[in-house]
């Protein structure tokens, strides 16, 4: 089973030993960031500092001429990746060994967010998600696509693993994050994620739903989840259960449609910058409704579309099974596993996951992440990989 760990261009750059340690794994492959969203960032072994911070979604490239006189454009990185740090950390993988893909994030940017207030998602209250542009608007969209092409197709890379191509919802870790006081199932994050933006409020209406009522039935349908009912359960029948099976099954039908149609977009945009076998990867869930890095996709629809996906696996391989039961003989599933103990992974349990996620379709693992796992982390997921 082929192994590729996530890396930041701040995990090499600058130091020298970082590509060697990495191929020392045993992985075959890095996923390396060319497009990322904001975050604060350990680096245990760094030589010249511990704490990254990307203060905002940025590509950590020099972006070319295609966005001049564009009002949606990609931010360039501050001092935590100047000029084409994903370059020089590209170079220094290969040198190492390494197949070099591009980990590429798209529909998650509070920057744009807060200076375009309009790309937002709004939710039934008029509440604004800044970190989640709406992927139904034509703007956003296009410049997601242009995002896509350009960041995917970096000079060397093998492929790309598309993250957020999709819808995102309430579930974001913001700067001091004070969204937990009341839990949200399934069925609430959902409707916490229904945007009302004017784009979104007329495609309910193609699907014979009035958008005022429809938020207002939003609203009443969580006024208890707020007054500290317990959850409906997870599951789509817990969404109809709130909301009723028509309006439900309207607003899933327009929210689909979106991001299907977004996804074959930007793959097909990727594909016509790429060089021939360049490979495309999607992050998803196999549940259309679901949010978010990971955001919810037909398996039979997307394995035609793209070469493959990546799918979570913290909770186990589960996910894995709708898109093996596809059986497309040429698609990549990667199972991703989190391998940093002190972030929830479970570096000592990958040999086992590994041998699960096999049995349930995976025909390649991922691991998250190689900069920001501890010494020990490392050591363990190395064990796994030579034990395969």
């Amino acid at each position: 089973m082929k192994a590729s760990a996530f890396v930041y261009p701040w995990d090499v750059c600058g130091d020298p030993k970082a590509p060697e340690r990495i191929a020392a794994l045993g992985v075959e492959q890095v996923t390396l960031a060319a497009a990322y969203h904001s975050t604060r960032a350990l680096t245990p072994r760094h030589p010249r500092h511990r704490i990254v911070t990307a203060e905002h979604a940025a590509v950590l490239y020099p972006p070319d001429d295609r966005w001049r006189g564009r009002e949606l454009r990609p931010y360039p990185a501050g001092d935590w990746a100047p000029g084409d740090a994903y370059g020089e950390a590209a170079d220094a993988l290969a040198a190492a060994g390494l197949d070099v893909h591009t980990w590429v994030v798209l529909a998650h940017n509070s920057r744009l967010g807060a200076e375009h207030r309009d790309t937002s998602v709004v939710n039934a209250y008029g509440d604004r998600y800044p970190w989640a542009p709406c992927v139904a608007q034509p703007a956003t969209r296009a410049y997601l696509v242009e995002l896509a092409a350009e960041a995917a197709v970096r000079p060397g890379a093998g492929g790309t693993e598309l993250e957020s191509l999709g819808w995102y919802g309430l579930t974001h870790l913001h700067a001091h994050d004070k969204t937990g006081g009341v839990p949200l199932g399934e069925a609430a994050q959902y409707l916490m994620a229904l945007c009302f933006c004017p784009v979104c409020r007329a495609g309910y209406g193609e699907q014979g739903l009035d958008a005022d009522a429809l938020a207002s039935d939003v609203r009443a349908a969580l006024e208890p989840v707020w007054q500290g009912a317990p959850a409906d359960g997870d599951g789509w029948s817990a969404v109809e259960k709130l909301l009723g099976a028509t309006t439900s099954a309207a607003t899933r039908a327009w929210r689909d449609g979106v991001a299907r149609t977004l996804q074959e977009t930007a793959v097909a945009a990727v594909r016509a910058a790429a060089p021939t076998g360049f490979q495309v990867l999607l992050h998803a869930d196999p549940v259309t409704y679901h949010v978010g890095a990971n955001p919810g996709v037909d398996p039979a629809h997307i394995l035609s579309v793209a070469d493959g996906v990546v799918v979570p696996c913290a909770d186990g391989p589960g996910l894995l099974t709708p898109f093996a039961a596809q059986r497309r003989p040429d698609a990549v599933i990667a199972a991703n596993f989190p391998v940093v103990a002190a972030m929830g992974g479970a570096p000592d349990a990958l040999a086992a996951g590994l041998d699960r996620a096999r049995e349930h379709g995976a025909t390649e693992a991922r691991l998250y992440h190689a900069g920001l796992a501890s010494d020990a982390d490392l050591v363990a997921v190395g064990r796994a990989l030579a034990g395969r």
